[in-house]
């Protein structure tokens, strides 16, 4: 079955009203502890919640049980509370109890939300939930005028994410469905953007015709641990590449959208992953760390990969010819995520003598965006201390000029409340994403055990060897 989606008419500006409350189904759950929570504190601390928040869960608790698991949340997740901040985020909560499968649920839902009439409501609950949650919503009348915030995974393939969007699509609009992906918070879309296009020394050289290659690294030093049940159904591509890890070559491969709407900007985004051909299972390799099969929850013999890497092209007029590297992978010796730049490697420099036959390096730029945000420039020049050319650094931790960004989720739970659909995906990207990654899928390669705090199996060296192998990540030293 194939799904039409048909954009929302154009609008400048953010999509709708801010809401005038936002109801968390699933608040006693994992996520809400180690992140919304958090996410609620931080946005109260710098004033930027005006509205009631409602739980809603399974669980006989009351609205002082509610505040209390919300405060504990908080001071696990390293903050230091203020209580003048917590109070004000306290009295914003209340919770409603009941089994989602019950309309008398939605009827509560309903009453607690009074005269509101912009509700956004936040599904932290599996996928296989939202439909029956939506369905609830709607046929209480709770969905007119508001919109639904969901978290990945969107489907485990082309045709299960098709037949999510079916269903949801049943009783609210596209532009009503918001769908979350972190890694769009991360160094928000907005500021990954603005610096490539508001920069005139680097929109005219990020092409084909200056870029050699582009990679995109998500590393992480952690391994599975105890997510055995839930991570050997999924493996490294459905969890990190086909969302993730696509989201960040669309900013970095799109065009400058020609309109300040959302829409615009997902047009955009959606043209980039138009352009990309299929996936070639040729140029994938798949790797699981040594002792992955020891884990509990994970099947005897299991072939899931915990390592993923993958040569993409982008077929367009900009970037036809240069190869897109993504590599992902866990127990790998740092955790870092960052998109760089690789690019073409000038002509010996014959008329210079004096450095003998020695041709200059690569330059590169790298865009880090986790564990903390930052730019590095590459160049070639003269030290002293050498004796001649080297390699140089020129680095900047965003830190270090403006302070402490937002945490992911600060930006896309605030974006939700404002109506800013911009940070959230599309069902267009949703299904071309899935379009490109099926033969992966559909016909995988061996996977190749490989050391834990290493850089993954050797195999995937080869993906890289004419343009001179992996590099980075850029890791600044402690």
């Amino acid at each position: 079955m194939t799904t039409a989606v048909v954009p929302p008419p154009r609008r400048t500006g953010t999509d709708a009203q801010v809401a005038d409350v936002f109801v968390i189904f699933g608040i006693t759950g994992d996520l809400a502890k180690v992140m919304t929570f958090n996410s609620l504190y931080r946005l109260e601390q710098r004033g930027l919640l005006s509205c009631p928040i409602v739980g809603v869960a399974v669980s006989d608790w009351s609205a002082d049980d509610l505040r209390s698991h919300a405060r504990e949340a908080i001071v696990n997740c390293g903050t230091d509370v203020d209580e003048a901040v917590f109070n004000r985020l306290a009295a914003r909560m209340s919770y409603v109890s009941g089994d989602f499968g019950e309309p008398e649920t939605y009827e509560r839902v309903a009453r607690a939300l009074g005269e509101a009439r912009c509700p956004v409501f936040y599904l932290e609950i599996p996928p296989f939930l939202f439909g029956q949650v939506i369905k609830g919503l709607t046929e209480a009348g709770l969905t007119k005028t508001g919109r639904v915030v969901v978290e990945k995974p969107f489907g485990h393939d082309l045709e299960s994410a098709r037949e999510l969007a079916a269903e949801i699509h049943q009783y609210i609009r596209e532009d009503q469905l918001y769908r979350i992906d972190h890694f769009l918070g991360k160094m928000g879309l907005d500021e990954f953007l603005y610096l490539r296009f508001a920069n005139s020394n680097l929109e005219p050289v990020w092409n084909r015709e200056n870029v050699a290659a582009i990679e995109i690294t998500m590393a992480e030093s952690f391994g599975v641990e105890d997510r055995g049940h839930f991570y050997d159904p999924v493996g490294a591509l459905r969890d990190v590449v086909v969302n993730h890890l696509m989201q960040l070559l669309a900013a970095a491969a799109m065009e400058a959208p020609a309109g300040n709407d959302p829409g615009t900007l997902k047009d955009a985004k959606f043209a980039v992953f138009r352009s990309i051909p299929d996936a070639d299972p040729a140029h994938y390799v798949r790797g699981q760390y040594d002792g992955y099969l020891d884990i509990d929850g994970v099947a005897s013999g299991s072939t899931t990969e915990t390592y993923a890497a993958l040569r993409l092209e982008v077929d367009n007029w900009r970037w036809s010819g240069v190869p897109w590297f993504i590599r992902t992978g866990k127990r790998l010796p740092v955790t870092q995520t960052e998109v760089r730049v690789v690019f073409r490697r000038p002509p010996r420099l014959g008329f210079l003598p004096s450095i003998g036959n020695r041709a200059p390096v690569q330059s590169q730029l790298i865009i880090k965006l986790d564990p903390i945000t930052g730019i590095r420039l590459t160049l070639d020049a003269h030290r002293a201390d050498k004796g001649g050319p080297q390699e140089i650094t020129m680095d900047m931790e965003f830190e270090a000029e403006g302070g402490e960004g937002p945490t992911p989720y600060e930006v896309l739970l605030k974006a939700a409340i404002d109506g800013n659909s911009a940070p959230f995906t599309r069902q267009d990207s949703v299904e071309e994403t899935w379009r490109i990654m099926m033969p992966l899928l559909e016909k995988p390669p061996p996977v190749h055990a490989y050391a834990p705090d290493s850089w993954g199996p050797p195999e995937a060296d080869e993906l890289t060897r004419g343009v001179g192998g992996w590099h980075g990540p850029w890791v600044v030293a402690s």
